[in-house]
């Protein structure tokens, strides 16, 4: 036996050349299978769970969130959006969710956090084209058990009731249910433990020590879970520029004993959110106080005080509640109507009281509006608009900024840093708000000790891997907003809002030709329509002109022996066009409309 020197000092029979080589072979297998095991641990070792928004962040609502491991995925809530103001005609803006629909056969379940719009407000929509279990508490299944009865689906969706403290098993991941206080009852967050760790997704929520019912938020598990360890924490972002805690409801009932008090004299309107329960329940009670009968307008409140009422989330004493019908039984003073519209929503019961197009309610000098709720980014002017005509009919207004008859269901600074001190997070990911509040939100965290390597500002679609060897963005899947139009969901895209906005804009020329394409005369016309453009009894010469630029534009197709249909159109489009812009340096829509005969 000699050392071989080149082989590591490892002894080897010389003598015997075959040995040698069935050594190395043998060598080698061992090698590389040793590699294959390693590679095959290292790849399961490196299984990543995915994390993803298509909805809520940099905006106000359509909140949805993705959470992905292998081959299971779960989602978390699935609310609407109101339509920006360039979209014109557009009812609710809803998310895109053309990932899930070619993953659907992996989705485990649809977990709700609470009963507001903007994070169930989808669902009717979404399950037109997704068959999935849906989880979450009673009053929000409640409220959606309502809104589905208005949409006609080819299934019964699966709706499942738990309560907070329910774990629900999801393939590889499980979800449970911790009881947060917000500005609805039965808000909960959601731990959701996955293969790689514990997520906590923690809807929207605030701490408040004086719950109108229930119980206060459940620090002690979050406690828990973030001693166990806490992988990744996504957090609301709604109040993270607001320093402080936010007030208790409580302070409203306050405010609305010391309105009620003063005004004994007049109807009190108080418009507010409908999800709103325990304000709505606030109402009541002071209503009640001071004896007078409640009535409630608008279809969204009927619907969830509905559905609060059948579930024991709400009560009347007897007499209390009366229909809207029948108001004008009682003096104006012992009447309060609650209704919609705080957010100056067209059509909504407040608006048509401000427009006097409300059937029931006609508003003057003896009446009282109170808005309790304030306003949505975004829809400041809405609200203005509603208020100024309110007070155009006479009627005295009070909204949250001169009396504190609204506080907000969302944490403010202290808050959020409370959650993150309870839970401490390796990771962080800031949702739900606009840009401004998700770096407010990371600014939070930074303070608080998380590393900013270690916080995640995403955008839709964009999709964060972690794992055991860290945490980073990798990819996007498809994101953004899908329309709804009266029926017609996605079928608003953006050619046909440029042409909505088009014609709000420039108006529209509508050119009728009729032609005898055998001979390659004119027979008839043109004709021009105008709509929106000019007011054609005060504009004859400008539209005489058009029409001889419509004709010629026809004749010189015909002596250039063109005769397709569709360049005699654009021949008249191109030449109108010109001629309108040169005159009054406007861009109408232009449709030319050529018929044969």
């Amino acid at each position: 036996m000699t050392k071989n020197a080149g082989d590591g000092g490892r002894y080897v029979n010389s003598a015997h050349p075959k040995n040698i080589k069935s050594e190395r072979k043998d060598r080698s297998a061992v090698f590389f299978g040793r590699r294959n095991f390693g590679f095959m641990a290292r790849r399961k070792k490196l299984s990543k769970v995915k994390v993803m928004m298509l909805g809520g962040l940099n905006e106000i609502g359509k909140n949805l969130a993705v959470i992905e491991y292998e081959n299971d995925i779960i989602m978390v809530d699935c609310g609407l959006g109101f339509p920006d103001e360039d979209m014109l005609g557009v009812d609710l803006v809803i998310p895109d969710t053309t990932y899930l629909e070619k993953n659907s056969d992996k989705i485990r379940g649809l977990f709700l956090t609470h009963g507001h719009e903007d994070h169930i407000g989808a669902i009717p929509y979404v399950l037109r084209k997704l068959d999935i279990p849906i989880y979450g508490t009673r009053l929000t299944l409640g409220i959606i058990e309502n809104k589905l009865m208005e949409h006609q689906l080819s299934f019964n969706p699966r709706l499942n009731c738990v309560e907070a403290g329910q774990t629900v098993t999801a393939g590889c991941m499980s979800v449970e249910f911790i009881r947060v206080n917000h500005s609805i009852a039965d808000a909960c967050c959601l731990a959701i433990k996955t293969p790689v760790g514990t997520i906590i997704h923690t809807g929207d929520f605030k701490l408040d020590l004086t719950p109108i019912e229930g119980e206060m938020m459940n620090l002690t598990r979050l406690g828990q879970l973030g001693n166990e360890g806490v992988l990744l924490l996504m957090c609301e972002s709604t109040n993270a520029e607001r320093p402080g805690y936010t007030p208790s409801e409580k302070k409203v009932g306050q405010s609305l004993d010391n309105i009620f008090l003063r005004n004994t004299d007049k109807r009190i309107v108080i418009a507010t959110f409908s999800s709103n329960v325990h304000r709505v329940q606030q109402i009541i009670n002071t209503s009640a106080q001071y004896g007078r009968r409640v009535a409630i307008t608008g279809r969204s409140m009927l619907n969830i005080v509905g559905a609060a009422t059948r579930l024991g989330y709400m009560s009347a004493p007897d007499g209390v509640l009366i229909d809207i019908n029948d108001i004008k039984k009682y003096p104006p003073e012992q009447i309060t109507l609650i209704t919609t519209g705080s957010q100056g929503e067209p059509m909504s019961a407040l608006y048509r009281m401000a427009f006097c197009s409300h059937d029931k309610v006609q508003l003057g000098s003896n009446d009282l509006v109170v808005i309790s709720a304030s306003a949505i980014p975004g829809n400041e002017k809405m609200v203005d608009k509603i208020i100024n005509e309110l007070l155009k009919n006479g009627a005295d207004v009070f909204k949250d900024d001169l009396v504190e008859v609204h506080v907000s269901g969302h944490a403010c600074q202290e808050e959020l840093k409370l959650m993150m001190a309870l839970t401490k997070p390796k990771y962080f990911m800031p949702i739900h708000g606009e840009f401004k509040h998700l770096v407010q939100n990371k600014k939070n965290a930074i303070y608080m000790g998380i590393p900013e390597t270690n916080i995640f500002i995403s955008d839709l679609g964009k999709v964060l891997e972690i794992g055991t060897d860290g945490a980073r963005f990798n990819g996007t899947v498809p994101a953004g907003i899908v329309l709804v139009d009266g029926y017609g969901v996605g079928d608003i895209g953006n050619i046909v809002l440029r042409d909505r906005r088009h014609l709000s804009q420039d108006g529209l020329l509508v050119v009728v030709a009729s032609i005898d394409f055998s001979y390659g005369t004119l027979v008839s016309g043109p004709d021009i329509v105008s709509r929106g453009f000019v007011y054609v009894r005060e504009s004859e010469a400008l539209m005489e002109k058009a029409r001889e630029i419509a004709k010629d534009a026809i004749n010189d197709c015909f002596d250039s022996n063109v005769f397709e249909r569709t360049e005699i159109k654009a021949a008249v489009k191109n030449s109108l066009s010109k001629f309108i812009f040169s005159r009054t340096g406007r861009k109408p829509m232009i449709l030319p409309i050529v018929m044969d005969v």
